[in-house]
């Protein structure tokens, strides 16, 4: 069985920093009203930012 991974919403960025996560299981949203809208509307969870790392 051949595993193929999907890639998540971070596929559609131009940053090369994001685009490193795009096949990351994890459900990454990229910085936008979406996120905020989901995160503070809709789940009324906490957001957490990363802003790079070396």
């Amino acid at each position: 069985m051949t595993t193929q991974k999907v890639p998540n919403r971070l596929a559609k960025e131009k940053s090369p920093y994001l685009l490193q996560h795009a096949h990351n299981p994890v459900n990454w949203f990229p910085w936008s009203e979406e996120a905020f809208d989901k995160a503070n509307k809709q789940e009324i969870k906490l957001v957490f930012l990363s802003n790079r790392y070396n």
